[in-house]
């Protein structure tokens, strides 16, 4: 049996796909730039609360390192998304609300150079960044790992819920935070950051556009995984999570490799394992939202099969 071996990539493809792996780095922190295929995608485990004399966690006081940042390649923090909760469950319980908002923010300020601030909506912790830039790079690496983030100009908003409790849910938010700040604001001067983050994101829609138009979102959403399937052949399935679409991967290579494909095109994204998660968008401009989504996926994906082609032939 006469076997082929795939068309050798051309010099449009492989330029690119340079040009792809350049802003890939320029958007990573140094120790990962020229270096991220090589970053694993494992768990160091998770860090143990401590208390200090008052009886408060002592969240500056838990971590000596961090997990590899999940931009970069590393494992995300969560398995699987941490949503936020709806202003209607913001606000029944309010007084619970209060605290885990209070906890949150205490922790921020024990763990990073961010202020936090009052949020508009309910259910939400509100942070001050620098920039709108600084915004734009944290809300990327925060999704990336698996905690639901939103931006507004240079404010950063991180999920706060009343049935939060400190050893899960505010854990998660404030590590996501702490690790992600680590790795960028803790070793990086202002000047030598990460630019060019600050435009317009697409984002997957909030539950409650998805609550005030459903018929809407279960379109795009089909029509979006139609896309995709037909652009590159791999299944798609509903996000467990509402608001995402799931890209069943060949492998958990390809799935962090097209996680950083994407995140650098505007567009938030993470990953379960080997299933890559892209936003299913209501913005009311298709090309602005789901035309866009499928775009920069299909985009993606040539670039892996240029990418994969380079390799020994194991790579998908």
């Amino acid at each position: 049996m006469t076997t082929h071996s795939p068309p050798s990539p051309s010099d449009q493809e492989l330029a690119q796909l340079r040009s792809l792996e350049a802003r890939i780095n320029a958007i990573l922190p140094p120790r990962y730039q020229g270096c991220f295929e090589d970053v694993p995608p494992s768990s160091m485990g998770s860090a143990q609360l401590k208390t200090g004399p008052d009886g408060q966690i002592a969240w500056d006081e838990i971590w000596t390192t961090f997990c590899h940042l999940a931009l970069a390649g590393g494992p995300p923090h969560r398995g699987t998304l941490l949503e936020a909760v709806s202003a209607e469950e913001a606000t029944a319980n309010s007084e619970r609300q209060q605290r885990v908002v209070a906890e949150i923010e205490r922790a921020i300020g024990l763990t990073t150079e961010l202020r936090t601030v009052p949020s508009p909506t309910p259910g939400w912790v509100g942070v001050r960044c620098e920039t709108a830039n600084l915004a734009g790079w944290l809300v990327r690496a925060i999704v990336a790992e698996n905690i639901i983030a939103r931006r507004d100009g240079n404010a950063l908003f991180v999920p706060a819920g009343p049935r939060f409790t400190v050893e899960k849910e505010i854990k998660n938010v404030v590590t996501s935070l702490a690790k992600t700040c680590h790795y960028l604001l803790d070793h990086l001067p202002a000047g030598r950051r990460p630019t060019g983050l600050d435009g317009r994101l697409v984002e997957p829609a909030s539950h409650a556009e998805i609550a005030a138009s459903p018929t809407a979102y279960l379109s795009a959403a089909s029509e979006l995984g139609h896309g995709i399937r037909q652009a590159t052949r791999l299944d798609t399935t509903p996000g467990k999570s509402q608001g995402w679409i799931g890209i069943q991967c060949v492998s958990e290579e390809m799935s962090v490799w097209m996680l950083r494909a994407i995140a650098v095109e505007d567009v938030l994204v993470r990953r379960e394992g080997d299933l890559l998660c892209v936003p299913v968008s209501m913005h009311p401009d298709r090309r602005q939202g789901t035309d866009r989504v499928l775009s920069i996926v299909e985009q993606a994906y040539r670039l892996w099969s240029v990418h994969a082609a380079q390799g020994d032939g194991s790579r998908g």
